[in-house]
C-alpha cells in the first residue's frame, strides 16, 4: 500500500478530524473520561459499558467512506471508529483529541509463518470463517521445526505514516504514536501453527516435551519485552490505549508521558492481556500443570493485567488465576458461572468485566427487549459488591439496525439504574 493522501482525500480527512475533536471536546465525553479513570482505580461509583463495534464494522462504516485511495481510506475509517460509539451508540467508549496509531512490531511464535484459510460470503468477499493450516501434527515428530522466534519493529514504516497524516490533519488533531496494552495469548499462537487437537493429544503424548515447549514461549516473550524496553518502545497505557477484550487503560496508578520523558518504561509500567480459550477443553487440573505456569510467567511481567477472553474462568480461578496479584479486570463471558465468580471477586481489586450473550443484539433481527432486560439483570444481581464492567462483544450483525443497538445500550443503563447498588 502506497503511503499517500491525494488533496481531495486530505479535505474529507479534514472535515472528519474536525467532527472527532467536536465529539471529543463535548462535556458527556470529558465526564466519561473521568470516570473511567475513576473505574479502573477501583472508585467508580457503576458499571461502564462498551459496544464493540469492530465486529459488525462492515454494516456502519464502508457506507459512510468517501476518500478513494486506499491509505486516506484507512486513516478515515480510523477516524470513524475514534467517535461513532459515541455518535451512535452513547456507551461509555469515549472520543480522543488526538489521532493515535500504534507503531508496527512482529511477534513470530518459532519463527512459523501462519498459514490462513478464507471462506467467502454471498458477495464474494472474504467471511469469518477461517481455517488455520497445521505446520505441527505431531510434537514428537515435528519439535525440530519449532525455531527461535522472531520479532522485531519497523519504526521508518511508522513514522512515515505519521508524518503523511500529520501533514493532512495534525494541525486539527495531533498525531501521535502509541502502544496499547501488551498482548500475549500464547495458547493462541500454538493452535495457529499446531490444530486444537494435536494440541491436546499432545499434551497426553509428549507431556515434558509439550512443558518445555511452553517455557520456551515465555522465555521468547520475555526476550521480546526486553528487546522494546531496549529500544525505549514501552510507552503509557494509561489513558485510550486499548487493553484487550473491549476495554481501556484510563488510570493514574501507573507512569504516564511525564515519567516516560524521565526514564525508560518496563512493561512493569505498562497494562498487559491475557487469554487462553483454547483450553477449555482440558482439565482444571491440566490448565495448572500445563498451561499456567508458562502464563504465570508472563504475567507477572505486567503493571496491571487484564485476563479472559470467552472461556470460563470459573474452574481456573482458585488454583490458577486468584495468584496473579497484578490482576485487575477479568473477564466473565456468556460460558461463566456469572455467580460464582461474583461471590470470588466481591470487595476485590479485581473488576467484574461481564460479556453478555451475543445473542440478543446479533442473532434476533427484533431485539427481545424483555428477555434482554433479565439477563442484564442477572448479571448485575451476579455482580453485587464487586466493580463491574460491562463490554458487548462478537456480534457481526445489527441487522443493519443502529438504533437496535443504540436501544441495546439505553436498556442496559436503565437496568443499571435500577438495580445497581
Amino acid at each position: 500500500m502506497e503511503i499517500i493522501i491525494g488533496e481531495k482525500d486530505r479535505e474529507i480527512l479534514r472535515e472528519t478530524a474536525k467532527k472527532q475533536l467536536d465529539y471529543a471536546n463535548m462535556e458527556s465525553n470529558l465526564q466519561r473520561k473521568k470516570e473511567w479513570y475513576l473505574h479502573n482505580e477501583l472508585k467508580g461509583e457503576r458499571p461502564m459499558i462498551q459496544l464493540e463495534l469492530g465486529t459488525f464494522a462492515h454494516e456502519i462504516i464502508p457506507q459512510r467512506l468517501r476518500c478513494q485511495g486506499e491509505f486516506a481510506r484507512m486513516v478515515e475509517r480510523t477516524l470513524y471508529e475514534n467517535f461513532l460509539n459515541q455518535e451512535l451508540f452513547d456507551d461509555d467508549r469515549v472520543t480522543p483529541d488526538y489521532y493515535p496509531m500504534a507503531y508496527d512490531k512482529f511477534f513470530n511464535l518459532f519463527d512459523i509463518p501462519v498459514k490462513v484459510e478464507h471462506t467467502t460470503d454471498e458477495q464474494g468477499g472474504v467471511s469469518v470463517g477461517h481455517h488455520f493450516v497445521s505446520v505441527i501434527k505431531d510434537l514428537g515428530e515435528d519439535y525440530g521445526k519449532l525455531k527461535k522466534s522472531t520479532f522485531g519493529t519497523d519504526m521508518d514504516s511508522t513514522l512515515k505514516k505519521q508524518r503523511v497524516i500529520e501533514e493532512a490533519i495534525g494541525d486539527i488533531l495531533p498525531v501521535k504514536i502509541k502502544m496499547d496494552g501488551l498482548y500475549s495469548v500464547p495458547t493462541q499462537m500454538i493452535v495457529h501453527i499446531m490444530s486444537m487437537e494435536d494440541m491436546m493429544f499432545a499434551m497426553y503424548d509428549y507431556p515434558e516435551l509439550f512443558k518445555e515447549m511452553m517455557d520456551r514461549i515465555a522465555q521468547d516473550t520475555l526476550e521480546y519485552f526486553r528487546m522494546l524496553e531496549e529500544k525505549r518502545l514501552i510507552m503509557p497505557t494509561t489513558s485510550f490505549e486499548g487493553v484487550g477484550n473491549g476495554t481501556w487503560a484510563f488510570t493514574h496508578e501507573l507512569p504516564g508521558w511525564e515519567e516516560y520523558e524521565k526514564r525508560p518504561l518496563t512493561t512493569k509500567d505498562v497494562w498487559g492481556f491475557m487469554d487462553s480459550q483454547e483450553t477449555v477443553g482440558i482439565s482444571p487440573e491440566m490448565f495448572q500443570e500445563f498451561i499456567f505456569p508458562c502464563y504465570e510467567k508472563i504475567a507477572g511481567q505486567y503493571g496491571l493485567l487484564s485476563y479472559g477472553c470467552c472461556e470460563p474462568v470459573d474452574p481456573i480461578w482458585d488454583n490458577c488465576l486468584s495468584k496473579l496479584t497484578n490482576l485487575r479486570k477479568l473477564s466473565i463471558s456468556p460460558w461463566c458461572n456469572e455467580e460464582v465468580m461474583g461471590e470470588k471477586l466481591a470487595g476485590s481489586k479485581v473488576i467484574y468485566h461481564r460479556k453478555p450473550s451475543p445473542n440478543y443484539l446479533g442473532v434476533d433481527r427484533i431485539l427481545d427487549e424483555e428477555a434482554f432486560r433479565a439477563h442484564i439483570r442477572k448479571s448485575l444481581l451476579a455482580a453485587r459488591g464487586c466493580k463491574m464492567e460491562i463490554t458487548q462483544r462478537d456480534v457481526y450483525t445489527i441487522h443493519r439496525n443502529e438504533q437496535k443497538a443504540r436501544r441495546y445500550i439505553e436498556i442496559i443503563r436503565e437496568e443499571i439504574e435500577n438495580n445497581w447498588v
